[in-house]
């Protein structure tokens, strides 16, 4: 019964989302990938919202369910029925009398299962599609047979544009070319690679700032060159790779529709990503927390320990790791191949979970000392732990799948645990 009642109410939405789009024509840009979608989408927003009236779906909104919400612009009411039936009446007022809509709706979409995104499609024709970096083994990769079904589904987002539409791509991604053979539209490209991407990054470093003769990471500034010219751009309060190719994103879609290229890397320099995502924190007994908590796959959590690795400090680095999920068969040794990085980039390492006792087999394969590496199966018990090994100048890196909770670890190592509400992921009800 509870079954047919969702399927019901979803069938209602996405009937009364297709007449609404109908009725509002707005143009509508899908975010999709493994890597960076939530930020991308962001960041999409933070640019054209000074020049277009936009909406971007908003939280966890980017199902077969959460894509009719956002397109209706409401919550999504989870067991509560009386909201459900206010969502519908939303609807259908929507429809039945002029409402003020956007011209434009940002939206990020996943493939959690197969059929996902080809039953999306099926009946929303985006004007832009952007595809994130999705790496060797994407996330979700759990219920497809192979990553090709995986790449395969997500290539129907592309496949699906309007006429005239635009795919935005990135150049560094190994499927670059599965993504573009597949587009009957325009493409425009992103990445790092140089003489390939029309909006092409560069010259990326780390912003510090010295504190009683210490260097404290502040940020990231990098280069876009774009049409011969370059532009700077700083990032403030998050780092990583991870952050560039989302502003390289929103930049390909706003010189699409001719928004000012200077306008918009000014604007980027202001940009808040969503937290959770390698932002900077301030940890207790004055050590700095890289928290990446928000999810992890293999390419994202990758690049969170080069960062890491990376970061010029007097201090030890410490890395704390929970699971990987939805990785299937390829689980085990993806667990592995990021304790093999583990090990050359942190000089501790902690692991929270059973998935992620493959993290530790492979720093240890890799042989980092046994006595730097520490085993738990929950977040809270690891954050106090680490409490005793922390000292000032120590770089903390947490990261982990939802379902983990490694926002526990932050929470309990930051220097200002009354403000986990406005500064940790998932502190709503």
């Amino acid at each position: 019964m509870k079954e047919f009642l969702k399927k019901s109410v979803v069938s209602i939405l996405t009937s009364e989302a297709k007449v609404v789009l109908a009725k509002y024509k707005p143009k509508i840009i899908v975010v999709t990938g493994s890597v960076g979608k939530t930020s991308t989408k962001d960041a999409i927003f933070t640019l054209l919202n000074t020049s277009l009236s936009i909406r971007k779906s908003e939280k966890s909104l980017r199902s077969e369910l959460g894509v009719p919400l956002a397109i209706l612009g409401v919550e999504n009411a989870r067991s509560d029925i009386i909201l459900w039936l206010k969502n519908i009446i939303h609807g259908v007022s929507l429809i039945l009398f002029r409402q003020k809509y956007p011209d434009w709706l940002i939206l990020e979409i996943r493939a959690s299962r197969p059929g996902n995104i080809r039953n999306i499609m099926a009946w929303l024709k985006p004007d832009i599609a952007v595809v994130t970096p999705l790496g060797d083994i994407p996330v979700h990769i759990e219920f497809f047979k192979t990553p090709e079904a995986l790449l395969r589904e997500k290539g129907y987002l592309v496949s699906s544009l309007k006429e005239g539409g635009l795919a935005v791509l990135n150049v560094d991604d190994k499927n670059f070319e599965y993504f573009k053979s597949i587009s009957r539209q325009h493409v425009i490209t992103y990445g790092f690679m140089d003489n390939v991407a029309e909006i092409c990054g560069a010259h990326s470093s780390i912003l510090y700032e010295d504190k009683d003769g210490r260097k404290i990471p502040t940020g990231i500034t990098f280069k876009v060159d774009y049409q011969g010219n370059s532009f700077p751009v700083s990032l403030f309060g998050i780092l990583g790779v991870q952050h560039i190719y989302p502003a390289l994103a929103a930049l390909a879609v706003g010189v699409s529709q001719n928004i000012n290229i200077v306008k918009m890397t000014e604007a980027l320099s202001s940009h808040v990503p969503p937290p959770g995502r390698m932002k900077i924190l301030s940890g207790m007994k004055e050590t700095i927390i890289i928290d990446d908590t928000f999810n992890a796959s293999p390419v994202a959590t990758k690049e969170a320990l080069l960062t890491l690795r990376e970061l010029d400090t007097k201090g030890k680095k410490i890395a704390i790791l929970g699971d990987m999920m939805e990785l299937g068969k390829f689980s085990t040794e993806e667990h592995e191949k990021i304790g093999a990085l583990a090990g050359e980039a942190c000089d501790i390492l902690v692991t929270v979970g059973l998935r992620a006792r493959g993290i530790a087999e492979g720093a240890l394969d890799e042989e980092m000392d046994e006595s730097k590496i520490f085993q738990f199966e929950d977040s809270i018990e690891a954050g106090k732990f680490i409490q005793n090994k922390l000292s000032a100048g120590d770089v903390v890196l947490v990261k982990g799948s939802q379902i983990m909770e490694m926002e526990n670890t932050v929470k309990e190592i930051m220097a200002y645990p009354e403000d986990a509400k406005k500064l940790l992921v998932r502190q709503g009800k």
